[in-house]
């Protein structure tokens, strides 16, 4: 066994790699970029090796760094997590050449089932059902809208090398497969370093399934049952979950067994994932092989009791798998959420800056510890006060829950993401609550097409409907009158002056251009009940208590005998009286008045916020690579302004209304600022 690793990443999967190390007493060493000095990875590991500047071509990309890194730590081996060199050919043999053990698939391997045509052409060999696609690399736009022709639109545009929805496009018509081959090629290039772009037929209304396989040196292969990843955005995979509440167990049979005859067919060792698309009738396709642990391994950790990452470093020192397939298991369900730092109310851009607060749920399952069941966990590479860079992607936290059945598991998780507090960047933990939310999540009827088809006109606040909006109402004007009873204790008051708690309130929810709603509260304390009151509104009652201490956002209680985690700020935006009461997914900002002020408020007139529809402002922090359009000129709704690169993702930013470009204020090559003025219209 080794007695010292380096993990050639950064974020959560560095960390989870640390996690199992350090549980099998193996010494650890991180490497980082500029941006990544203060890093949780980087102070987790035992040593830590500086590789260069903040963007990732010029650090994580870079495998002679890496390589040296090794040499100058004496470690033994390299665990490269996902992304980044961990299915690059190339980089596996230099460490292989160089005396160091690559903790994942031979290099062979990587080659023959990493590189998508490559796989397909050797998928097809191997007499596996294939998608209808071109399988050679295209050499321009021009060509790849006659062969979009040829196979019949909707097609997929996709990069050889890509992953993690980098460098993919669906195409609908020539318009799109033109632009979309364009910018899969620019994506592919600058991630990748690899500019080689296939089209296969897109299937429609297909289910997105994967198996887990797990090879030794010796020969031997299993697959650790299914993931469903169909809970897709962009093609990034959203929610993940296991098992697949759609297919059957002769269906995963089959895929299973498929799956290690691929991996046998190229001596795999190590884990990896084989990806299928399924049809309606569970008619399954072979997609791609993942050579690399996957960002949602957690959920087969979960229902088999294993740890990957420890199996993929004993594997790679040369020893058997400890399991047969009879041995596998199968127990509960597990899902997991993806928590990505963009803005879902502001079409999911990308938000980037300092973490003010980072309160995940608490914890009852651990990395790297299979012994725990039933419960929640969170991967994450972020602390409080530290800062999510703009150079990598996206990804906060990874939130899995393991429960004894689905409709428990998603019990669970939407607990746990009331409770998962997140401040000084967006999250996407209010999407997250309305997709599961969604009958059709609840249901398990859904494919990959479920977000574009249900979130067609972007997520809105109104998309996350509250099964009780009273209960937040009423959880107002309880947190408010626990705050006026701490005020009426406070000594030194003002005779005839002092603070009085009062038991009849008028909740004002603030609602979007001064239409405020107002409800009648009251609010009476149980006699000998601490922190107990009974809460009436609009002909409802409830019965709320909490322990929770006043200034903190996580509130934890009961109401009407069942549990809740809300979050309860004071203090908003649109009001330093307001309090921001966040549950499911939905939030209120509400000022609680008394009767009379309730009544004086109403004559307060509404200020509207300024015009900006003659700007085009930087919708996130990012790289202006392109300014399309010069002063002057006359643009349709729909054309195409500028391109920010942000987070490894090209964003193009069109025009909403016609008009004509008075001024061009940022120029190319610019870093931007969120809400940054590029261009003004007359």
């Amino acid at each position: 066994m080794f007695t010292k690793i380096l993990i050639a990443n950064r974020g959560e999967i560095a960390c989870r790699v640390i996690a199992t190390a350090k549980k099998m007493g193996i010494a650890t060493v991180a490497v980082y970029s500029d941006a990544d000095k203060e890093a949780r990875h980087v102070k987790l590991a035992d040593e830590a090796v500086h590789i260069g500047a903040a963007p990732s071509r010029e650090s994580y990309l870079q495998a002679d760094r890496i390589i040296a890194a090794c040499k100058q730590t004496g470690a033994q081996a390299v665990h490269p997590g996902y992304g980044f060199l961990s299915e690059n050919e190339a980089f596996a043999k230099r460490v292989e050449e160089e005396g160091i053990v690559f903790i994942g698939p031979k290099h062979h391997s990587i080659a023959a089932m990493g590189d998508k045509i490559a796989s397909k052409k050797l998928a097809n060999e191997a007499q596996v059902s294939t998608i209808p696609g071109w399988n050679d690399a295209i050499e321009s736009a021009e060509r790849a809208v006659e062969i979009a022709r040829d196979i019949g639109y909707p097609v997929m545009i996709k990069a050889s090398a890509g992953g993690g929805g980098k460098g993919l496009r669906v195409a609908y018509n020539d318009k799109e497969a033109l632009e979309g081959f364009t910018s899969c090629r620019n994506e592919a290039r600058n991630s990748f370093g690899d500019d080689r772009i296939f089209i296969e037929k897109f299937v429609q209304e297909p289910r997105h399934i994967e198996i887990q396989v797990l090879g030794d040196s010796q020969g031997n292969v299993i697959y650790l049952n299914e993931r469903e990843c169909s809970i897709q955005r962009r093609h990034q995979k959203v929610i993940e979950e296991a098992p697949s509440p759609f297919i059957s167990d002769a269906t995963r049979k089959a895929m299973g067994e498929q799956a290690v005859a691929l991996a046998k067919a190229v001596n795999y060792q190590s884990a990896g994932t084989v990806e299928f698309v399924v049809g309606k009738d569970q008619d399954f396709y072979f997609l791609e092989m993942n050579t690399r642990l996957q960002v949602e391994h957690p959920v087969t950790e979960c229902i088999t009791g294993l740890d990957l990452v420890e199996l993929m470093i004993r594997v790679a020192a040369g020893e058997p798998l400890p399991l047969t397939q009879a041995d596998v298991r199968r127990d509960g369900w597990a899902i997991e959420c993806r928590i990505n730092a963009e803005d879902p109310f502001r079409n999911f851009l990308p938000s980037t800056g300092r973490l003010v607060r980072f309160q995940p749920p608490e914890e009852s399952m651990f990395q790297a510890d299979t012994t725990k069941k039933l419960g929640v966990r969170v991967d994450t590479g972020v602390y409080e006060g530290g800062e999510i860079p703009m150079y990598y992607d996206s990804m906060i936290a990874k939130l899995i829950v393991h429960g004894q059945d689905r409709e428990d598991a998603i019990h669970k998780m939407r607990a746990a993401l009331n409770g998962f507090v997140i401040r000084g960047v967006g999250s996407n933990i209010p999407f997250q609550a309305a997709l599961l939310a969604h009958p059709r999540f609840v249901a398990g009827d859904f494919n990959t097409g479920f977000i574009a088809e249900n979130y067609s006109q972007g997520f809105a606040s109104q998309d996350v409907p509250h099964d009780d909006p009273l209960f937040l109402v009423a959880l107002a004007a309880y947190m408010n009158r626990r705050y006026r009873a701490r005020a009426s204790g406070i000594s030194g008051q003002l005779a005839g002056h002092n603070v009085k708690v009062g038991e009849q309130f008028v909740v004002v929810v603030m609602g979007h251009e001064g239409r405020n709603e107002h409800h009648a509260v009251s609010v009476t304390d149980f006699q000998g009940s601490s922190g107990s009151s009974a809460v009436s509104v609009g002909g409802k009652s409830y019965q709320i208590g909490s322990a929770a201490t006043l200034g903190q956002i996580r509130v934890q209680g009961q109401c009407n005998g069942a549990g809740f985690t809300a979050q309860v700020e004071r203090g908003t935006p649109r009001s330093p009286l307001a309090l921001r009461i966040s549950h499911n997914g939905t939030q209120i900002d509400a000022i609680v008045l008394s009767p009379l002020g309730a009544r004086l408020h109403q004559l307060m007139p509404y200020k509207a916020p300024p015009d900006l529809s003659k700007f085009l402002l930087s919708p996130m922090p990012g790289l202006l690579v392109d300014v399309a359009v010069q002063p002057g000129q006359a643009v349709q709704a729909g054309e195409k302004l500028a391109v920010i690169e942000a987070m490894k993702m090209e964003n193009i930013l069109f025009a909403t209304q016609d008009g004509i470009v008075g001024k061009v204020v940022a120029g190319k090559g610019e870093s931007l600022a969120v809400d940054q003025v590029i261009l003004e219209f007359q």
